[in-house]
């Protein structure tokens, strides 16, 4: 468990940091720190993948190609789905939101959606070359899961910071006289 544990906080620094500044109270680690988490949770989920699946030196090498080609992919695509998912959310949240708007912003993010999920299938095409049937969907399961874990650590984390109370603000000094 405790190994769980410190892999989501590897994985969470950088996606903490990847939110809107001021988000938290804490500042977020150098980029060089980020750089650093990310090889690790990338070199333990590859150890992990590794393990798991039982894969050959040749299997594993081309894995980790595979995902690191299709994540470039991934990240842009992701980031503009938080971009959409922030302006519907302060449109909704604007007295009378503009339905049209809203109607533009669901569509994008449909869209969005749409190409994710493309750049998914073509990520499986490429693997179903290397891996075994069985193989492919172990690696989808534990890519699941693994994506659920880190999906519930930021629930819990943004519910802790959302009952935090507020800072008290602090009383001023008169300058002496």
């Amino acid at each position: 468990m405790k190994h769980v544990a410190c892999v989501l906080m590897l994985v969470l620094t950088p996606a903490l940091t990847a939110q809107v500044p001021g988000d938290s109270g804490a500042a977020p680690p150098a980029d060089g720190e980020a750089q650093r988490l990310r090889a690790q949770v990338r070199q333990r989920w590859a150890e992990h993948v590794r393990t798991t699946l039982e894969l050959s030196d040749a299997q594993a090498g081309k894995l980790d190609a595979t995902e690191r080609r299709f994540e470039e992919q991934r990240q842009p695509i992701r980031a503009r789905q938080r971009q959409i998912n922030q302006a519907l959310h302060t449109e909704l949240a604007a007295q009378t939101p503009n339905e049209d708007r809203v109607k533009q912003l669901m569509s994008e993010r449909e869209q969005n959606q749409l190409k994710l999920q493309h750049v998914n299938r073509d990520e499986d095409r490429e693997m179903q070359g290397y891996l075994t049937p069985v193989q492919r969907a172990r690696y989808q399961e534990e890519r699941r899961r693994f994506q659920g874990r880190i999906v519930d650590a930021l629930r819990q984390q943004r519910e802790r910071r959302q009952n935090m109370p507020a800072p008290r603000a602090r009383p001023r000094r008169r300058p002496p006289r």
